[in-house]
């Protein structure tokens, strides 16, 4: 029995990270991981976006987006959000220097929130 509720309790958490999560109840991700699979190095860059919704009470700016990689390009909102609405985080990976798995990581900065919220991009890169 607690071996049965250990795994849910395990699924439960892991969901929450790819299907997202509440940061401060000010700030909303739709999700923190993008797994882009399987690709190839001949598929070019991979693009994906997160969308952040700002579920506090004042309005938010995401201040700056640091990628720990030069191979991760990044854009994001850099307009005012208000509550209720949502911006958006772009974010490209140049898979050219394959075949390896890759997990990138990108740390968002928002005016509201105290922590950095990290996003990942992830996948393995083959022939």
């Amino acid at each position: 029995m607690r071996r049965y509720v250990l795994t849910l309790l395990l699924c439960f958490a892991g969901l929450s990270a790819v299907y997202g999560a509440d940061f401060g109840k000010v700030v909303r991700i739709d999700r923190t991981v993008h797994d882009f699979g399987k690709v190839r190095m001949k598929d070019g860059a991979l693009e994906c976006s997160f969308t952040v919704t700002n579920i506090g009470e004042e309005p938010m700016y995401i201040l700056t987006v640091v990628s720990t990689c030069s191979c991760t390009g990044i854009e994001w909102t850099q307009t005012e959000i208000k509550p209720g609405e949502s911006g958006t985080i772009k974010a490209s990976y140049n898979n050219q220097d394959g075949p390896y798995p890759f997990d990138k990581t990108i740390k968002v900065y928002f005016s509201n929130y105290n922590k950095p919220v990290a996003l990942h991009l992830k996948g393995v890169v083959g022939k």
